[in-house]
């Protein structure tokens, strides 16, 4: 069987998951045994350390809770003293400790944090000598203070440690089991995954060794295990190398773990890899099945807050009866909500994956039980919760199942309630217990932190005694399924009549990737007839007539045919990705956002030009009316790029007949068909044709005759430097009218990273930012600089990720690279690289020599290590990222870098990596830069959202997709009319009167 599309109506899923539940549980029951565990708790509360009572105390919410749970994610792997001082300054500085708690205990912890900041710097400066003595210590402190708060996560920094803790919590708290899982998260490089997988091997030795192989892996400890810890490419596009590279892998931590009789469990990760998820875990299964088919501790976790939850316990169920097979199954609630929520926002999808209210995703959790325990002999459930109402409902129908099962709680949680649990059931309980140093607590800690801490949990109210037990123990059963508790991804820019947001696709999801395919294969290039360059006054003298009546349409009706050019574009998006793959040699990826930033383009500017064209009154004496108006300026130049041949080339378009210009619209010589494909849309959509004329021809003559002919009211141009100063000047030289250029060029865009930064989150920045598009984006990183003392590891896990990117055929979903648009571009790039090879240090294979043909054109990544920020002179248009150090020596500030970076004389894009908050705003209004992108990669701006466009040698302004753009294309004019010369002012004399 196949699972259904992630993205379908919530509150039909939810109608669904009730009917399948109905007689099947007395939930007053349920709330009825629950009730006194949740009394003894509330008599006998966690210590103050529990997360429980953290989580009370200090809610993530708040702004003390946030500054402690950065200051756990970030402090104990940043390696120099002044920026551990920064940190702590920086986070401590941003919340008032002094009177937030309520304990005895938290109140002291309290008042010292307080009187610690007293020591601390303000903003991101050094102190002196003395209170930087204090600062240091305060550090330690807190240091200290981060670390016995990793205690109550991790059960211990190894497993023999871990294995200790767990020997003395079967002392104190009676038969517990436990599921040791080896913190880390996705592999970047392939010796990352090597790392640990050998983390995994020696785990289950040490398991193994303490374990009774008689007894089944019910009764053992076992292990949990991460897939995309286990390969650096663990996505749906490179299924045919994850199941040839990964399967054999898992497969060897299988035969150890069947060997000594454990439970191995494959977790849970994110919607996107779903499918492939299932594809190895069913390659696995079937070799149980073959060759160990007596072990019955092989498991996955399944996670509840999916909408396809109960179709994958179905299809697991399948799978288990097909190869004769007992599966463990371990449920959870789902831990990446917030992740998944963006993703699906950012794409553009129908629908969510997961449930938005959390009475949803409870009820999904009681209906996936109630069908594990239906089928016992497929699978032996593993019901990991903290909420007593659950537990009791599970109880209930597990009793009325007689099906076995067992309850599983996390390490440093739950345990209140599961004291009181265990009083009264002989249900087993297991333990998931993290392992692992804490300084690698990071993703685990935020996603039990917003798993369990926002306000609407269980874990955050069992302690709030102004949460009435009835209502903390209310039935999920007696709501009504209800909308989305967030506006679908259509709707992210608000409720009609605002802008649709564009539609995209999910390509980890095979029947929405499928029209894409099949488009590949039925669409063809069409050939565009050369522009002759001497019928270029013709082609004005054209728009300029079409300009008199075109100006004249109004602005609502303008805007209804781009809105239609938009809808048609969004309805014929398989064809034009296939048209990019072909002719722009665009990756599947890139392909649809580029399509989508189009659609958003048309939509965006029309709604723009009805804001802002409509009259507006101006105040003034009495007997006098004075307005403003915007009006059209005449022909406009539209010269686009090749590297966004749709979408830059339809936002120059469109901006231009919004505002009531006529446009002569002249694409890249590269890529004129896509640029036809767009023209016809709008033509069809009832731009009249001499109103938009396509000009197809090289640009040093056909642009160039354009830009120097008389009558042109404007140019609006996105391509290089040079070119752009050229036409500046032709502008310039020209008699008549000084004519409005808008330029947007390209950049030396830098990267700033301190020792704050998360390096894994760095390296996926800094590889999406050079290497995606094959460095192709004007907004591409070129210039990464790095702090010394966190610079040789994150260097070395970008040689390993760039090593793991596909090159070659944009046309197949696996490739990430694909070539530059054509010989020239790589022979320019190449000699580039031979430069560099001479004056840096050369970090990554060298690239392909060949350049015969599109395939030829290919240019793997290359990364070099230079000597100085100075030393980067120049914008390299490809895949090639320079890498400079600073923290040490002369460039030991960080604004000084962001000075080195200013004085390059660019400013397109910046990005910044840091915990420190200050930090980053204080830079960030330091540069001289359009856009500046914090903690995240520099590339994708999106339409209304980060309107795009630089400064210095980046171009004039204004941004594109921003509220300000439509006004460089037209001009201003006011109208006053003295109304007292036609029998004076009749509402004065009323008011008189």
């Amino acid at each position: 069987m196949h699972l259904p599309i992630p993205y379908r109506p919530e509150a039909d899923v939810v109608s669904h998951r009730l009917a399948s539940l109905e007689g099947a549980l007395d939930w007053s029951a349920a709330a009825a045994a629950a009730t006194p565990w949740v009394e003894a708790v509330r008599r006998h509360p966690p210590p103050f350390w529990a997360m429980e009572s953290l989580l009370r105390e200090y809610p993530i919410s708040s702004a003390e809770g946030l500054a402690l749970m950065r200051l756990a994610e970030a402090l104990l792997r940043v390696p120099d003293a002044a920026t551990a001082i920064a940190l702590t300054a920086d986070q401590l500085g941003r919340a008032d400790f002094e009177g937030t708690a309520d304990s005895t205990l938290s109140r002291l912890s309290s008042a010292a944090i307080a009187m610690s900041k007293k020591f601390l710097p303000e903003g991101d400066h050094p102190p002196g000598l003395m209170a930087k003595l204090g600062a240091r210590t305060v550090v330690a402190a807190t240091l200290r203070a981060v670390q016995l708060l990793g205690r109550q996560f991790v059960l211990g920094q190894t497993i023999a440690e871990a294995m200790d803790e767990a020997r003395s919590a079967h002392r104190k708290q009676g038969a517990l089991r436990f599921s040791y899982d080896m913190l880390g998260e996705g592999a970047r490089t392939d010796a990352d995954a090597l790392r640990y997988l050998d983390s995994y091997t020696q785990a289950i030795g040490a398991i193994a060794a303490g374990a009774d192989a008689a007894r089944g892996p019910e009764h053992n400890d076992g292990i949990s295990i991460k897939l995309s810890a286990l390969h650096p490419r663990y996505e749906d596009a490179q299924r045919e190398r994850v199941l040839r590279e990964l399967v054999p892998r898992v497969w060897r931590l299988c035969e150890l773990a069947a060997d000594a009789n454990l439970n191995l469990t494959i977790d849970a990760e994110e919607v996107d890899r779903l499918e492939l998820s299932l594809d190895v875990f069913e390659a696995l299964a079937a070799r149980v099945a073959a060759e160990r088919p007596q072990w019955r501790g092989f498991g996955l976790a399944l996670q509840a807050y999916q909408t396809r939850a109960l179709e994958l316990i179905a299809h697991v169920t399948a799978v288990a009866r097909r190869h004769k097979l007992r599966l463990m199954c371990r449920l959870v609630k789902g831990a990446y909500w917030d992740a998944e929520i963006k993703r699906a926002q950012e794409l553009g999808l129908p629908h969510y994956p997961v449930f938005t209210h959390k009475h949803h995703s409870d009820v999904s959790y009681l209906a996936c039980a109630r069908a594990l325990l239906s089928a016992p002999d497929a699978v032996y459930p593993q019901f990991a919760t903290h909420n007593a109402g659950t537990i009791a409902a599970i109880l209930q129908m597990a009793e009325a199942a007689q099906a076995p099962f067992e309850l599983q709680r996390l390490h440093g949680m739950g345990e209140g309630v599961y004291r009181e649990v265990m009083k009264s059931t002989t249900a087993p309980v297991r333990v998931y217990a993290p392992v692992g140093q804490h300084k690698d607590l990071l993703a685990y800690l935020v996603r039990r932190l917003l798993e369990n801490g926002a306000n609407s949990s269980f874990v955050n109210q069992l302690g709030d005694e102004h949460v009435d037990i009835a209502e903390l123990l209310m039935s999920p059963l007696w709501l009504e399924p209800s909308n989305p508790a967030l506006p679908l991804p259509p709707a992210l820019f608000g409720p009609a009549p605002a802008r649709r947001n564009s539609e995209g696709v999910d390509l980890a999801v095979e029947p929405m990737r499928a029209p894409l395919l099949a488009a590949l294969e039925t669409t063809a290039v069409p050939a565009v007839e050369l522009f002759d360059v001497a019928s270029a006054p013709k082609a004005v003298a054209a728009s300029a007539v079409a300009f008199r009546c075109w100006r004249k349409t109004p602005v609502e009706t303008r805007a209804a045919m781009l809105r239609q050019a938009a809808d048609a574009l969004q309805r014929e998006l398989p064809r034009f990705c296939a048209l990019l793959v072909k002719e722009a040699f665009k990756t599947w990826g890139d392909a649809v956002a580029e399509v989508r930033e189009a659609v958003d383009f048309l939509r965006y500017y029309a709604d723009e030009a009805e804001r802002i064209m409509q009259p507006v009154a101006l105040p003034g004496p009495t007997g006098e009316s004075n307005e403003l108006r915007l009006t059209a300026r005449g022909p406009w130049v539209c010269i686009s790029p090749w590297n966004f041949p749709l979408a830059i080339f339809t936002g120059q378009v469109a901006a231009a007949l919004a505002t009531g210009n006529t446009v002569l619209a002249k694409p890249a010589e590269q890529t004129p068909a896509i640029a036809l494909e767009a023209v016809k849309l709008l033509h069809a959509a009832g731009v009249p044709a001499d109103a938009l004329q396509l000009l197809h021809g090289p640009g040093e003559t056909v642009g160039a005759a354009l830009v120097a002919a008389p009558g042109v009211a404007g140019v609006v141009f996105t391509g290089s430097t040079q070119v752009a100063r050229i036409i500046h000047r032709a502008l310039a030289a020209k008699e008549g009218p000084i004519v409005p250029l808008i330029a947007e060029t390209g950049g030396i865009n830098a990267m700033l990273v301190d020792s704050s930064a998360l390096p894994e989150q760095v390296v996926d920045a800094v590889v999406q930012s050079a290497f995606r598009s094959a460095g192709q984006r004007c907004s591409a990183l070129r210039l990464l600089v790095l702090h010394d003392g966190i610079a040789d590891a994150v260097i070395e896990m970008i040689r390993g990720a760039a090593g793991e990117l596909a090159a070659g055929d944009p046309a197949l979903l696996s490739t990430d690279v694909g070539p530059v648009i054509d010989a020239e571009a790589a022979d320019n790039i190449r000699r580039h690289l031979k430069r560099l090879d001479s004056e840096a240090k050369r970090l990554l294979a060298p690239a392909s020599s060949s350049s015969s043909s599109a395939e030829g054109n290919m240019i793997a990544p290359q990364a070099y290590e230079v000597p100085s920020i100075d030393s980067v002179t120049s914008e390299i248009f490809g895949p090639v990222l320079q890498i400079a150090r600073w923290g040490t020596g002369e460039l030991s500030d960080p604004a000084e870098v962001i000075d080195r970076i200013n004085a390059l004389g660019y400013g397109l894009t910046l990005g910044i990596q840091t915990r420190i908050d200050s930090r980053a705003q204080a830079l960030a209004a330091r540069a001289h830069v359009g856009n500046i992108y914090v903690n995240r990669n520099i590339i994708g701006a999106v339409v209304g959202v980060q309107p795009f466009g630089g400064e210095g040698l980046s171009g004039t302004g204004p941004k594109a997709g921003g509220p300000h753009y439509l006004y460089r294309f037209c001009a201003e004019q006011t109208v006053t009319v003295n109304t007292t010369a036609a029998g004076g002012n009749a509402a004065l004399l009323s008011a008189v009167a």
